[in-house]
């Protein structure tokens, strides 16, 4: 009878293994084209729960003082919405005075660039020197002052009439209106999105309760759970880690702003608040925080300016990165540097600029998923440090 059973063929066991592994490839090629094609949708739906970490802990304030959660609710949307308003107006002030200045600052940037070009010319130049025999520098020299020559004849002669510059038949008219149309069209859309955030925060915030229970119920047994812990594990990790980022932001933008006032950066508080944010990008932080400041600096273009530019934003981002981050928030992220680097360049490729912002929350929440899930502990242990 033993005899009777054959092992299975080597053809059926190899078609078994790439039917085992390709439905993981294919699963995983789908996930990412629903993320990379609905990165709208989604990056929406994320900066909605971004902001409902960070305005959450107002909201269990106002519970303590025997208010309903849909209550409590309105009343911290309404406040965050007037923040934002009052921001916005000192922003638009600023950017006003900076919009005056815009010719002054242009003109900074060409004498620049003309300084820069003159030293390439002139590297240049003495290379040519170096190099070339003397005959042969000579003869360019000479061929150099006869184009100079030129040049300062034809700029002393009358200028010439204007001409009507030609028609381009080329560039039919459709073809510009359905440039504009489209990028007019995802500017509609990404304004329709962002109408929306307020709205999501606040359910998210007055139906946080249900939400969690109607979700448990999705499970039953042990897996409910295992996803009881994995949900209670991203939200602890997740409001570490946003909360932790938003205070840490709100303080060096605050020190920006009154550090580049008292050294008389122009618009400091304009220019701080940008560089107390940029100071959070993970690896290109520092170099990103110097480009507001010194953007202003190019206002009274003052060497001792630059010099308090950097050496105060320098020291401000080391003290930042290396004595709060890592009690603030590095605590509640286990990370390891490998796995941050290629999360962001994931989520970057993906989302862009949003992907940078929401690369490390999205990693730190699938790797507590994976810690609390039995099958996935191994990912977990790969992904932390």
């Amino acid at each position: 009878m033993a005899s009777l059973i054959k092992p299975p063929s080597l053809a059926k066991t190899a078609v078994q293994e790439v039917r085992h592994l390709s439905l993981p490839i294919v699963a995983l090629g789908v996930i990412i084209a629903i993320l990379y094609f609905g990165r709208l949708f989604l990056v929406t739906a994320m900066t909605a729960v971004t902001i409902a970490f960070i305005l959450e802990p107002f909201v269990a304030v106002l519970m303590r003082l025997r208010l309903p959660r849909s209550v409590a609710s309105f009343v911290v949307c309404s406040l965050a919405l007037l923040f934002l308003y009052v921001i916005g107006l000192g922003a638009y002030t600023q950017l006003t005075g900076l919009y005056g200045d815009l010719p002054k600052y242009g003109q900074r940037i060409a004498d620049i660039v003309d300084g820069v070009q003159q030293k390439i010319q002139g590297l240049e130049s003495d290379t040519v020197r170096m190099l070339v025999p003397t005959r042969q520098r000579l003869e360019e020299e000479e061929r150099q002052r006869q184009a100079a020559r030129k040049a300062k004849s034809s700029r002393a002669a009358p200028p010439a009439p204007p001409t009507t510059p030609p028609q381009n038949p080329t560039v039919p008219a459709s073809a510009i209106s359905d440039y504009i149309e489209a990028h007019l069209n995802s500017f509609y859309h990404i304004l329709l999105m962002v109408s929306f955030i307020p709205f999501l925060v606040y359910f998210m915030l007055s139906w946080r309760d249900h939400i969690n229970r109607s979700f448990l119920q999705l499970f039953q047994g042990e897996a409910r759970g295992v996803a009881a812990r994995s949900l209670e594990g991203i939200a602890e990790m997740v409001r570490g880690f946003v909360v932790g980022n938003f205070l840490l932001g709100f303080l060096m933008a605050v020190v920006s702003s009154a550090m580049f006032y008292f050294i008389q950066v122009p618009y400091p508080f304009l220019v701080g608040p940008f560089s107390g944010l940029l100071s959070l990008v993970p690896y290109i932080g520092l170099p990103l925080a110097m480009v507001p400041p010194l953007f202003a600096a190019l206002g009274p273009n003052l060497v001792q300016t630059y010099v308090l530019v950097i050496v105060s934003v320098s020291l401000l981002h080391l003290i930042a990165m290396n004595l709060f981050y890592p009690k603030v928030v590095g605590s509640r992220v286990h990370l390891n540097p490998l796995v941050v680097t290629f999360s962001l360049m994931l989520w970057g490729f993906l989302w862009d600029a949003p992907g940078l912002l929401l690369a490390i929350p999205l990693t730190a929440g699938l790797k507590a998923v994976c810690d609390n899930v039995k099958e996935l502990r191994p990912i977990g242990k790969f992904l932390g440090d």
